[in-house]
């Protein structure tokens, strides 16, 4: 029987940035969840999406509990001091891409099932960091599942977070007119969309300092000497909690004046309320109740399709998509212990 870092070893090796997306049913991470937990005794299901999208559904016995875990990693970034993809073990932690977001838990939940016979039903999933949740929301539209609560892995210290900030984001296009840039007053669409981003800059401090708002991308025009007929902004909104986010995004439109704007929302993810059920969930856990947490998680879709869900895992948000990634081997011990717990069902 592999223990965690074992598991973890082999879904580090596995390459699953997204993107490129280029994530597949043969071999690979899903492959080995899939070999692994049908050796514990699950009946196992691959559903193939396209585009990188797999759903991996694992169930054993009649379980009441879904856990779910994404297993694609965002791409390599700078800064890394040796193979992200080989997992070593630095003093207390071990540090790979994915470690922390989410491959840890992911690696707990299999040495969980392979420490346990309980009734369990365990759900991989692959296009969380693509932002667009499609391998839940088909799961949720398609399959909803017979379960009464879900416990969805991100990194939260081993703590049952019950609530957390809604996701909005949105692409805002402003036209201008093309031109001679030497002319004394032009109709620049990069000038809207630079002082549009400046005054929501202003307007997030001044009127809403516990939102969060973040301007991802600014681009258009061609060269300096041509007055730019395009720009576009994309920005994410996280608003404080119990603000709503289209109120938020109503203010926001309105200091651009309303002429020459158009506006996509292309994500929306809604926020993670407390219930009593999550509670409970967390105590089956054997986990304390954490904060709630400024990210956003796909837990809000399993509580918005009527399943009380918490988030939880080992590692900090804070080494999330960061180099050198890295995670507490004994947060990875513990999390093992509680997803056993789980599965064996739950505390006395």
């Amino acid at each position: 029987m592999l223990g965690v870092i074992d598991h973890l070893h082999h879904l580090v090796a596995a390459n699953t940035t997204n993107p490129p997306r280029l994530i597949s049913p043969d071999g690979g991470a899903v492959c080995y969840c899939a070999e692994v937990l049908g050796q514990c005794g699950f009946a196992t299901r691959i559903i193939d999406l396209g585009d990188g999208c797999l759903n991996l559904i694992a169930t054993r016995g009649a379980p009441r509990t879904i856990i779910n875990c994404h297993l694609d990693t965002v791409p390599v970034c700078e800064g890394w001091t040796g193979d992200p993809f080989s997992l070593r073990i630095e003093g207390n932690d071990a540090v790979g891409l994915g470690a922390c977001d989410i491959k840890g838990a992911a690696a707990a939940i299999l040495s969980a099932a392979q420490r346990t016979r309980g009734d369990a039903m365990i759900f991989f999933s692959t296009d969380e960091e693509a932002g667009s949740s499609r391998c839940v929301r088909t799961f949720l539209a398609e399959q909803p599942p017979e379960v009464d609560a879900a416990v969805v892995c991100e990194p939260t210290q081993c703590q049952a977070v019950t609530a957390h900030r809604g996701l909005l984001s949105v692409e805002a296009v402003f036209t201008g007119t093309s031109g001679h840039a030497s002319a004394a007053s032009t109709d620049s669409a990069v000038h809207r969309a630079v002082k549009w981003s400046a005054a929501a800059l202003d307007w997030r401090e001044r009127d809403h300092p516990a939102s969060r708002l973040s301007i991802g991308v600014i681009e258009g025009g061609v060269k300096p000497n041509m007055t730019a007929s395009s720009a576009r902004v994309r920005f994410g909104l996280r608003p404080e909690v119990g603000a709503s986010a289209e109120s938020h995004l109503l203010e926001l439109k309105s200091l651009s004046g309303g002429a020459g704007v158009a506006w996509t929302e292309r994500f929306h993810g809604p926020a993670l309320t407390p219930s009593n059920a999550a509670a409970a969930l967390a105590h089956r856990l054997g986990a304390p109740i954490g904060d709630p947490v400024d990210f956003w998680t796909e837990a809000a879709l399993f509580a918005a399709a009527g399943i009380p869900s918490v988030v939880f895992g080992p590692g900090s948000i804070a080494q999330a998509h960061a180099p050198n990634e890295r995670v507490p081997v004994a947060q990875l011990e513990l999390a093992a212990t509680c997803y056993a717990r789980l599965f064996e069902g739950g505390l006395a």
